[in-house]
């Protein structure tokens, strides 16, 4: 069988030591804002609308991707982490769809979040601090990820 695997963009939003989390009422698991890179986007750009769409913040990606000198390209953001998921696994154990997870840190101006119509309601959005964190039943890698952008992001913004 062959497995069906899409690019997908996720974005750690930091403001005031804290990152913002969503209750995932299919999945069942708090999330940061992320979803699918549309065909006519890079993955950094989908990160970045995703926020906005998810949370109606704006979001400043820290970014310190070293540029290389193209005459005929120019140097995309990298994420901070890539990461593979499995997200349809049959009965047998084989893997119907996966998700290619670049995953970026970005800093926002405010901890309002006003979602666009048919996104999450802003009810089911809270903010973590690293010990709240560490101290939840949050998923091991959001937990992780999430740690280090506060950290990342605290120290870009000073």
């Amino acid at each position: 069988m062959e497995t069906t695997r899409h690019f997908t963009a996720t974005t750690y939003i930091v403001h005031g030591g804290a990152t913002a989390l969503h209750h995932h009422n299919r999945l069942g698991i708090r999330i940061p804002p992320g979803g699918h890179v549309d065909r006519d986007e890079l993955p950094h750009e989908a990160a970045l609308r995703e926020v906005r769409e998810e949370t109606g913040l704006n979001a400043t990606l820290v970014d310190d991707t070293e540029p290389v000198d193209a005459p005929a390209g120019e140097t995309l953001p990298d994420p901070r982490h890539m990461m593979l998921y499995d997200i349809n696994v049959h009965e047998d154990g084989t893997v119907g769809h996966q998700h290619i997870d670049h995953i970026y840190f970005a800093a926002v101006d405010s901890r309002e979040i006003d979602p666009a119509p048919g996104e999450a309601d802003p009810s089911l959005w809270e903010w973590y601090t690293p010990e709240a964190l560490r101290s939840s039943t949050i998923d091991a890698d959001t937990v992780a990820i999430g740690c280090e952008a506060i950290d990342v992001v605290g120290r870009a913004v000073r």
